[in-house]
């Protein structure tokens, strides 16, 4: 059975990488420090979403032990879907899980009447993702892993030419260190959609 969503209070985020200290090197992230970082993302988190909306987060939630992790849960925001990524395998203590609204390796949803693949890691392909063959049918798919953005530039960010229009990294380095709306993830999409029909992508 596939869940169904209302467009309303639906927001996405990945790959925030809560206690990281790493990441700031590793994705030239604009902070000082780890304290900084987290103390950043959690604001923009809770100024954008609401205590009774769903954030699905698409995976590499946080490093850390048990109690750190959990006290970082208990900021934000929402109820919180985690897509498991590669590193909350083993950062994330099953124990935790109940903490979260749900915990899954990926989902398949629908947000009035529109299929959106959730995954940690960008598909090669899937299901009615290709607009030139349906492209008044299409379905998205949203991503994260890969650390797109302005100010990054991951091992992964070259192999993204192969990716349809119907696609979107919902990860931090790619959405101002902030969750992204269902609104501002179709608008995206319509834009990437457009380009690519114009030639341009």
């Amino acid at each position: 059975m596939v869940t169904k969503y209302p467009e309303s209070g639906i927001f996405f985020t990945s790959d925030t990488h809560f206690g990281h200290s790493k990441i700031i090197d590793y994705c030239k992230r604009p902070f000082s420090s780890i304290e900084e970082h987290d103390k950043v993302l959690i604001q923009n988190w809770n100024n954008t979403v609401g205590q009774d909306d769903t954030i699905f987060h698409l995976g590499d939630f946080a490093y850390g032990n048990s109690q750190f992790i959990a006290n970082i849960i208990k900021q934000l925001n929402g109820n919180i879907i985690l897509i498991k990524g590669n590193h909350d395998l083993r950062n994330i203590n099953p124990a935790l899980y109940n903490i979260f609204s749900d915990v899954v390796y990926q989902a398949r949803i629908l947000i009035d009447k529109q299929t959106v693949y959730l995954n940690h890691f960008p598909f090669l392909c899937f299901e009615h993702g290709d607009i030139n063959l349906y492209k008044n049918n299409y379905s998205i798919q949203l991503f994260g892993h890969v650390h797109s953005g302005p100010l990054t530039s991951s091992k992964d960010v070259s192999r993204l030419n192969i990716l349809f229009p119907t696609q979107y990294d919902v990860g931090v380095d790619n959405n101002n260190y902030t969750p992204i709306s269902w609104a501002d993830v179709k608008n995206k999409i319509k834009q990437q959609i457009n380009k690519s029909l114009c030639g341009d992508l």
